[in-house]
Formats: C-alpha cells, structure tokens, sequence
C-alpha cells in the first residue's frame, strides 16, 4: 500500500503556498506587491497554521477544511486561503491514504467518491465562517442551511458560477489537463530552480486567467467585467509567452498588476486553481518516487 508522509504532504503545502506569493501574479498579493488590503505576509502565516491541520492523518476532508479555516481565522482575521483550502484538502487527502493506486488522478477520484454528508456540513460551516466576497445566498444548498445533499452534488449545481465547485463535479479535470501542463512547461519535477518555479507559476495562472472568467471577479462584479479581464489577460499571456528572456516580461506584469489593482480587480480563482495544479504537480513527482513510476515524472513535465 502507498501512501506519502505526512511530514512531505505538508511541505509540498507550503512549498505551493510560497510559490503562490513569490511570483508576481497580476492583481493578486505577492511579496513585490501588496494589495486588497493583505500582504504576503498574511498568506504565509495563514499557510504555516494550516499545514498540520490540513495535512494531519486520519482526518475527513470536511475536518481538514473546517479546521483549516478556522486556523486562518485566529491567525490572519480574514479571508486569505478559502479557495486554496478548498480545492487542496481533497489533493491532500488522497495522497495520505493508503491504497495500491501510485497515480495523482485515480487516487483523487476515490478521495472524491469518499466524501459524506458530514463532510458538506463542515464544509458549509468553513465557507460560512470564511464569508467570502460575493458569496450572497442561495434558495438551494444555501452554505448557512442544514445541507441536505453531498459535498459532490453541492459542487455540482455551484459549478455553472464557481471554478472551485467545477473541480470537485468533474474531478480536477482542468487541474490535470491545464495546470500541470502548463506548469511541467517551464519546470521539471524535482526542480529547485526558484526563478523558473516563478515563471511556471505565472504561466499557469495567466492561462487560467485567459482561459476562464474568474469566478471570483464575477461574482462581484458581474459577467461584462470578468469578461474583461479575461480578455485583457489574453494579450498578456500572448506578449508573455512571446518573450525569449521571461524577466523581460515583468514590465508587462506589473503594469497589469497596477491596471487590475487600480480597480480593486482581484482574480482569486485563478491564484486558487494554480496552487492546487503547484501541490498536484509535487505530489505526483513525490508518488512517482515511491513508486519507481519515471513514466508520472515524464508526463507530469509535458
């Protein structure tokens, strides 16, 4: 049976977490610019106090998420990982099973498959506590009402308006078939390269950004504006991907960042979804070591 210490899911969190600050990615908080109010800072103590909770064994997927937020809420006061926490407790989870399976994907399915009524109802209990901008009500599967329903069939009638819900109803699928991708592009796994992780996760969450309207950004402002920003986030990545040397790229993405933070632009789904490809892209490189498997290391670098 297979299964990866708790001690390295952990790191492989925070090493996410650090990524996810370290490179400067347009209208979020990074360590070159603060902004909505947060700092990097802020991002790096919330992940520090999630780690052994997030990461501890034998706990459900709704006791990692509600713990996790309530962690973040003693030490940060805000809303800073709800969506990393959301989309990452699942990752977590499965890898810290035992099961024969040596594959990300399989695992995760099964991590999925497992989830109960209990784990909605703490899970409706974070995002309530959590409270995050735009969240409004529902008159179905409201997240302050007694969930009437499973984790996976909430997710599934929230996918149509929330990138986050999309990933549980369809099993990560933009995870494995964006994110790694676009990560395992200009990084191989393994790499301890700091400059080159930065630009991998950049890439990444650029392409979300152009590829997706941000949830986040919809649902305050609307369609019409997270339109928009995608749109502007198209010809970014287009001028990115064109540059022979990436750090002739960072004029490009600082004004971008200024633009959207200008306009209190914030694309958090996209900066959620690119943590969880980061620690899938590390998990899957830390499976295939215990399992011999060069052909996960191989795949996860396309």
């Amino acid at each position: 049976m297979i299964r990866i210490a708790a001690p390295a899911v952990a790191e492989a969190w925070l090493w996410s977490c650090r990524l996810d600050v370290e490179a400067l990615k347009p209208g979020n908080v990074s360590v070159q610019a603060p902004g909505h109010g947060m700092r990097a800072a802020d991002f790096i103590r919330s992940a520090e106090a999630v780690a052994p909770l997030l990461c501890a064994p034998d706990l459900s997927v709704g006791e990692r998420i509600l713990r996790s937020i309530e962690a973040t809420q003693r030490v940060a006061g805000c809303n800073t990982n709800l969506g990393i926490v959301l989309l990452c407790a699942p990752l977590v989870h499965s890898v810290l099973m035992e099961s024969p399976e040596g594959r990300l994907r399989p695992r995760l399915g099964a991590a999925l498959r497992s989830l109960t009524h209990d784990d909605t109802r703490r899970v409706f209990a974070a995002i309530a506590l959590a409270a995050p901008a735009g969240l409004g009500r529902r008159e179905r599967h409201d997240v302050r009402s007694d969930p009437t329903v499973s984790l996976c069939a909430a997710m599934a009638e929230a996918q149509t308006w929330d990138r986050i819900a999309y990933q549980y109803a369809n099993d990560y699928s933009e995870i494995f078939a964006i994110g790694l991708p676009c990560i395992g592009r200009y990084a191989e796994p393994g790499c301890n390269d700091a400059m080159a992780l930065q630009w991998a996760t950049v890439a990444c969450y650029l392409h979300f950004l152009a590829a997706f309207r941000d949830s986040h950004i919809e649902r305050k402002y609307g369609p019409a504006r997270a339109e928009g920003v995608r749109q502007s986030a198209k010809q970014v990545e287009s001028r990115f991907k064109a540059c022979e040397n990436l750090i002739n790229a960072m004029p490009l993405l600082q004004e971008f960042d200024n633009n959207l933070k200008r306009e209190g632009l914030n694309p958090g789904t996209s900066a959620d979804l690119t943590v969880a490809s980061l620690l899938a892209f590390q998990l899957e490189y830390l499976l295939a070591g215990l399992t011999g498997d060069q052909a996960v290391t191989a795949a996860v670098a396309r």
